[in-house]
């Protein structure tokens, strides 16, 4: 069997405020299976965002072990950071996060110059675009395209350079109910199909309750873990 495509171990995050720490991690150990869709839930402070931003390498814990596809995060660099976030994970926010000048196609572009791609950049954003339906859309900017749209772009892009982690964080939270439940559909299908581990940040229950598995987190701790 495969080995989890995350491991933490005793993960802790202080930040300083002024003489004040603020502990927002207390000791997360968690591990979660390649392909696994998992949501991740508590109340606003409970170290939520912190949490994402630490599996997604966006920042580092004060302590503790992280191994994110068998690679051991906690001691690496900035720079080593940022490599291996643009090769192993993609990120899908509540607010889309587009380039407004930019078309569909170059929005999706993006990760794959980060990364030093050269040939067949077109190609593979054309390609991811077709995978979440935007085919017709290539050439559009984000004002000419519907909020539902825009995270279809969001989605493509974070999904161009074939992470081993797709992380979304409220993903239908800018979205009206039944346009948010596409959006899911389309997540929980992109999963099936491809076996990208989904982990989902989210406040409602009807997304948590289409994962797996939920999370529930309280004052930087793992307070239950529920299957579906």
């Amino acid at each position: 069997m495969d080995a989890p495509v995350i491991i933490t171990r005793n993960l802790t995050k202080v930040y300083k405020m002024g003489e004040m720490e603020v502990h927002a991690l207390r000791g997360v150990s968690l591990e979660i299976k390649r392909g696994e869709v998992v949501a991740i839930m508590g109340p606003s402070g409970s170290g939520k965002s912190t949490l994402m931003n630490t599996l997604g390498c966006l920042d580092q814990p004060s302590g503790g072990e992280y191994i994110l596809d068998g690679e051991t995060v906690a001691d690496l660099n900035d720079d080593q950071l940022a490599d291996i976030r643009n090769r192993k994970v993609g990120f899908v926010f509540q607010s889309f996060n587009l380039l407004a000048r930019s078309t569909a196609l170059s929005n999706v572009e993006l990760p794959l110059r980060y990364s030093g791609t050269t040939s067949g950049r077109k190609e593979k954003a054309r390609l991811a675009l077709e995978s979440v339906g935007l085919g017709d859309r290539i050439d559009h900017r984000p004002a000419e395209l519907s909020g539902g749209q825009q995270q279809r772009v969001a989605i493509a892009r974070a999904l161009v350079n074939e992470p081993a982690i797709l992380m979304a964080d409220e993903p239908t939270g800018n979205l009206d109910s039944k346009v948010g439940q596409e959006i899911m559909d389309l997540l929980l299908n992109l999963n099936k199909e491809s076996g990208t581990t989904l982990i989902i940040i989210t406040h409602d229950p009807k997304v948590a309750a289409q994962a797996q598995r939920t999370i529930r987190l309280h004052d930087g701790q793992i307070r239950e873990e529920v299957p579906a």
